[in-house]
């Protein structure tokens, strides 16, 4: 079974830095097209980043290019998400997403099987 497990989130002032970790349970790791969606309060989940099995290609939300890095290292298991200039609109839970096929969507939450817990972010202003 495959499991996800995210850490790195906490409080952070408006322009401060929080680095997510995500780290992923198997062998094949590096065959998984990986994600990060967050859901505020209130809200519908939504998509933030995606990462490409190799790691050669990144997709962002508007609302964070420019802010964020996704990034992963397939020798650890590990999906990193790099937040910089946080602002208190980024304020959410985290949620580490996966799958094993290619697909054709990289922001749609229905094209992951795989779903961490989540990890709250909070920013204050």
């Amino acid at each position: 079974q495959v499991q996800l497990v995210e850490s790195g989130g906490g409080l952070v002032q408006a322009g401060g830095s929080l680095r997510l970790s995500c780290v992923v349970s198997g062998r094949t790791f590096s065959t998984y097209v990986m994600g990060w969606f967050r859901q505020a309060p209130g809200k519908e989940r939504e998509f933030v980043a995606a990462i490409t099995r190799s790691g050669g290609s990144a997709f962002y939300a508007d609302s964070v290019k420019g802010r964020f890095t996704i990034s992963r290292d397939n020798a650890k298991n590990t999906v990193y998400l790099q937040m910089n200039s946080l602002k208190p609109e980024d304020t959410a839970v985290y949620y580490c997403a996966g799958r094993d096929y290619i697909g054709s969507s990289y922001s749609s939450r229905n094209a992951y099987q795989y779903w961490g817990q989540g990890t709250q972010v909070t920013v204050s202003s």
